[in-house]
């Protein structure tokens, strides 16, 4: 697997992730052994770079990569978050999800279910309104000079909060959600990283599986997926969506991959600046998602993919509207 530096003071990644919510929570049953198993192979394979929250499934998502990371630590950097109390289901007395007196709770917190004594990439899952962000960053930072976290990052931050972050301590990365069918950041957040020198983790690079050509109809999803509550998946747009993947599966044929590879690819084309961070519970995909660095497609393909899913065409929003509230503040 190729490895590339964090943004500019960051540390050596594999070039694509592995995104682990979805072992635990969302997209439907979990499996743990499996996921387990998933998560050694990822390692086997030279892919480093684990991404979780506290959020997902309120620690039980840490816990799991707790387990799974026994005897093999060295192998992983882990970049897990805090603040996002929503998703948890959880309230605290008095803190808020960026409250400086919560970050060092949290942090500790999510050290005891890892089972690690330092935190590689922490992050701040979303932005605390309530909070100015110099003070959130600010017990971030304390963190890192307790020898707690070693990297710093933020998620789906707007660009004025990543520069006043930037200036009470180094960011090494944004992650925020980017694929064909979500390039908003392309227009300022993706920019201002690149000035600052910050690097980008683009989750759900895959449209939570729908890029990946095998979901044109609810019927494919669970009852209980959490797509369905999300409007890309709504019975009044999955069918318009559907009509955008075309050019994806002709060029997986014309290269003789699948789709998943190419927008996969498609994104990896966008700069060594923007790791992607797929996410899967299975061996078979995560193979697949890895193999997708070796998928070269043409200026031409690019460019295509690139006509095809201009920003705005993609029928609903990618959150929920009460979600998307939380995002780019």
């Amino acid at each position: 697997m190729q490895q590339r530096k964090l943004g500019a003071n960051g540390p050596l990644v594999s070039a694509q992730g592995l995104g682990c919510m979805g072992m635990s929570i969302s997209y439907g049953e979990p499996n743990d052994q499996e996921s387990i198993a998933t998560i050694h192979r990822a390692l086997e394979l030279g892919v480093n770079l684990l991404v979780t929250s506290d959020a997902y499934g309120n620690g039980v998502n840490e816990e799991l990569i707790g387990r799974a990371l026994k005897g093999r630590r060295a192998n992983a950097l882990i970049a897990t978050k805090f603040g996002n109390l929503g998703l948890a289901g959880v309230t605290i007395p008095g803190l808020s999800g960026g409250h400086p007196d919560y970050v060092p709770q949290a942090c500790d917190a999510s050290l005891k279910r890892l089972g690690v004594d330092v935190i590689d990439i922490y992050g701040l899952h979303r932005v605390d309104a309530t909070v100015p962000i110099e003070e959130t960053v600010g017990a971030m930072t304390r963190l890192v000079e307790a020898g707690k976290v070693r990297y710093l990052a933020l998620s789906e931050a707007g660009p004025q909060t990543i520069r006043r972050a930037q200036n009470v301590h180094p960011i090494v990365a944004v992650e925020t959600e980017y694929s064909l069918w979500s390039r908003d950041v392309e227009a300022v957040v993706l920019p201002t990283c690149r000035e600052l020198g910050i690097g980008f983790m683009a989750y759900a690079p895959l449209g939570r599986g729908f890029l990946t050509a095998t979901i044109k109809s609810l019927d494919v999803l669970l009852p209980k997926d959490r797509r369905r509550d999300h409007p890309r998946f709504s019975p009044d747009n999955i069918g318009r969506n559907a009509e955008l993947l075309a050019p994806i599966e002709k060029i997986a044929a014309e290269n003789k991959c699948i789709p998943a590879q190419v927008a996969l690819a498609w994104v990896h084309a966008q700069g060594e600046d923007v790791i992607p961070i797929p996410g899967t519970k299975r061996r078979s995909y995560l193979e697949a998602n890895a193999a997708a660095l070796d998928i070269r497609l043409a200026r031409e393909e690019i460019a295509t993919l690139t006509e095809a899913f201009p920003f705005g065409i993609t029928a609903g929003t990618r959150y929920p509207e009460k979600q998307m509230k939380a995002v780019g503040i």
